[in-house]
């Protein structure tokens, strides 16, 4: 059977609690494959280069800090970015 003869039956087998997710779902990929943007993402070549031993230092002095307490919230990092609110 053909894709779209799948895809119609099983939308016509759906209850109909289901259908406005399923509309979502088509409609969400259906925008994905016309932008550009995201078709360009989506063909970019994945992040390979290996993780640097600088890497996994910054990585656990930033897990140390998160495990004494030395963090800043998502809001007073709004705030110093952004200025006063």
């Amino acid at each position: 059977m053909e894709e779209r003869q799948v895809l119609h039956s099983l939308v016509d087998e759906l209850p109909d609690d289901d259908l406005v997710a399923a509309r979502r779902f088509l409609e969400y990929l259906r925008f994905r494959s016309q932008d550009p943007l995201r078709v360009l993402l989506d063909g970019a070549p994945i992040d390979d280069e290996p993780t640097t031993e600088e890497d996994l230092a910054a990585i656990r002095e930033g897990r140390a800090d998160q495990t004494q307490g030395e963090v800043v919230s998502h809001e007073e990092v709004e705030r110093l970015l952004l200025g006063s609110k």
